[in-house]
């Protein structure tokens, strides 16, 4: 899976550096793998729920930030969609936010 994009990991954890170990395990896991379904993704990421037909909304660092990424399975990309605190999470729409530098 291509990841769009590792400096949004970066300038993050950079802000929030708690969750740093977290967001480097997620983007290896992620960058590592084929996948073909949300219910994949799911099934590798437990504490991750699949938002629509494209989206999924990762917990990092036991649920202390949020992360939302979209996918085209076709293309193999992951597209970081909104990267946040649990809190800044319930003051968006999982479904219609896209990332915002």
């Amino acid at each position: 899976m291509r990841i769009f994009s590792q400096s949004t990991l970066k300038h993050f954890w950079a802000k929030h550096p708690k969750s740093e170990n977290n967001l480097k395990n997620w983007y290896k896991k992620m960058k590592e793998k084929e996948y073909k379904t949300l219910l994949e993704i799911t099934s590798d990421f437990s504490k991750a729920d699949a938002v629509g037909s494209d989206r999924v909304v990762f917990n990092i660092k036991g649920n202390d930030y949020r992360l939302v990424a979209g996918f085209n399975f076709d293309f193999q990309f992951c597209y970081i969609k909104f990267i946040g605190t649990h809190k800044e999470y319930d003051e968006i729409d999982v479904k219609t936010i896209e990332f915002n530098p």
